[in-house]
């Protein structure tokens, strides 16, 4: 059997909408749009694109996540109240333990990678 490279478009208009949850929103109304491109056989390792509109909620990761901001730009906030301002271009890991707020600034999209122990 051989395996394949499989190539992941930034498009997430076939990917399934929601809301955020009510309980861990602080603003906004923000929707989500989340297209998950891979799934391992193993079930603990996803990849995918994500966007979202204006909105801040709660966030807290059980699991780690690897981001590249396509587009956008986005607020995270650690429990302490440290800031770091994310723009389209970068890079970044939100690690398993993680505890703070996530607030997009108009639209933001996302290429994701998440890796659950």
């Amino acid at each position: 059997m051989s395996i394949s490279l499989l190539r992941i478009s930034p498009d997430n208009s076939k990917g399934e909408a929601s809301p955020v949850d009510p309980i861990k929103l602080l603003s906004g109304q923000p929707k989500q749009m989340t297209d998950n491109k891979f799934t391992n056989t193993a079930e603990n390792f996803f990849c995918g694109v994500w966007s979202s509109d204006t909105g801040k909620w709660n966030v807290n990761y059980e699991e780690d996540e690897f981001c590249y901001l396509i587009s956008g730009k986005a607020i995270v906030t650690d429990a302490d109240g440290e800031q770091e301002t994310i723009v389209a271009g970068d890079a970044f890991v939100i690690p398993a333990g993680f505890s703070g707020t996530w607030e997009t600034i108009g639209e933001a999209k996302k290429f994701y990678a998440i890796y659950e122990a």
